[in-house]
């Protein structure tokens, strides 16, 4: 969902309940923001609610997934694709959304009831040996997939192109959408930036904003970074001049004042075995 000059309002899921009905998964903490951009740009006929005191939302994620839901729901969850969804089934005996998706870049799935129904499903899901993990392991799995979050890699500054998630906004089709224009005519005019990977050379761990550099020249920012879990390396994404995002290119990341040695690498740092 994108502003006339192609920045990010947010980044969002939106679900096709029914011809004249959709419900929209936006970040948190852009609740309110989202919904007043929704209701001042309703076109005539068009009701918006915010309904996020009614639902609950859980995650579940990992190869075992579907194994583990299969258990808790008849839903056929193998004919479910990537984004495709079921309503009005039951999980845990209670009347849910189930999507596959999720933000962690393993298979997974989505899972949405009534608030009042969610702790039910939490703790079935927990009866089946499921161990539950907070935002900060959420963010690391993101981020090791190159998954991009909104006020990092998403800005009303950053446009889709520039971050890298281009596929989401849809340039050729015929529907007009607000920020359309602008991104048709950022893509004609080629990106003057564009998020990459980066890996620290020198000991150091890149984080949100930090500078990034080519000599004495500032090319950059850093969007997110850490110490990846899973690979054992300090990496970060990068939102850079374009000159510099050829793979292998040298880089520095102004860490605590002192100049660390870096280097453009490919994205995603970590990929799932499908």
């Amino acid at each position: 969902m994108c502003y006339e000059n192609g920045g990010v309002v947010d980044d969002l899921v939106v679900y096709k309940k029914a011809d004249n009905e959709y419900l929209l998964v936006v970040n948190a903490a852009n609740t309110e923001k989202d919904f007043n951009w929704l209701a001042e740009h309703a076109t005539e006929g068009v009701n918006v609610q915010n309904v996020s005191e009614e639902y609950g939302q859980l995650a579940l994620q990992g190869p075992n997934a579907e194994a583990v839901l299969s258990t808790l729901t008849k839903a056929d969850l193998g004919a479910l694709t990537f984004f495709g969804f079921v309503d009005n089934v039951e999980v845990a005996g209670v009347p849910a959304l189930v999507s596959r998706s999720g933000y962690t870049g393993e298979d997974g799935f989505e899972i949405y009831t009534k608030a009042t129904d969610t702790p039910r499903v939490w703790e079935a899901i927990l009866e089946k040996n499921v161990l539950p993990i907070g935002l900060g392991a959420r963010d690391t799995l993101r981020f090791e997939a190159n998954l991009a979050l909104y006020g990092q890699e998403l800005s009303k500054d950053i446009t889709p192109l520039e971050a890298g998630v281009g596929f989401a906004v849809k340039l050729q089709k015929e529907a007009d959408f607000i920020g359309k224009q602008a991104l048709i005519e950022q893509k004609e005019a080629g990106l003057s930036r564009k998020s990459v990977g980066i890996e620290l050379v020198d000991r150091g761990i890149p984080r949100h904003d930090y500078k990034v550099f080519a000599g004495d020249k500032e090319i950059g920012i850093v969007t997110s970074g850490t110490q990846s879990p899973t690979l054992s390396k300090n990496l970060g994404l990068a939102l850079i001049d374009i000159d510099y995002t050829v793979l292998d290119t040298e880089v520095e990341v102004e860490v605590r004042n002192k100049k660390l040695k870096a280097k453009v690498v490919p994205t995603p740092f970590y990929k799932r075995v499908k």
